[in-house]
């Protein structure tokens, strides 16, 4: 990746953190996506609602990636990138498979449910029969803090605690 592209990265990376400040604030975990084609237009962008909207499905990437098939009129989406400030789930890491996304770009590693490279790596798997480009880390410690911040928040009894 040469310089020009990591400034890319990081410009829509931010993109993705000002969607997931706007999901903490309304309660839920502060996870945005965004999703770019080739030519560097943004045709979708995305928070975390399953709380607001009752969906165990509603992460960030999934609402992203249903709003780029929209835009494009394709569920193809080999010819798109899409950023995400948190390292995506098996849901969604399966989703973004099933679109042919072309490139993933994710801010913060997730030790936790991480499918990307952390706990398990289906991109690279023998059972995934799309490859795509992965890059981890863009603007990972904005992404980290946001994250650990709302958690931190969450866990003392603050804003929107059960």
């Amino acid at each position: 990746m040469d310089w020009s592209d990591y400034q890319q990265h990081q410009q829509w990376m931010r993109q993705a953190l000002d969607l997931a400040q706007g999901a903490g604030e309304a309660g839920e975990v502060p996870v945005g996506a965004v999703v770019v084609t080739a030519q560097g237009e943004r045709i979708a962008a995305a928070q975390n609602r399953r709380e607001r909207d009752c969906d165990p499905t509603a992460h960030a990437e999934i609402l992203a990636l249903r709003q780029a098939g929209q835009a494009i009129q394709t569920w193809h989406l080999n010819q798109c990138t899409i950023y995400v400030t948190l390292e995506p789930c098996p849901m969604c890491m399966g989703a973004i498979l099933q679109a042919r996304v072309g490139t993933l770009v994710f801010g913060a590693d997730d030790p936790k449910t991480g499918a990307a490279r952390t706990v398990l790596n289906l991109p690279d798997h023998p059972i995934s029969f799309h490859r795509l480009r992965v890059w981890g880390g863009i603007l990972e410690g904005d992404c980290r803090q946001q994250l650990q911040a709302w958690f931190q928040i969450r866990r003392l009894g603050g804003p929107n605690h059960p």
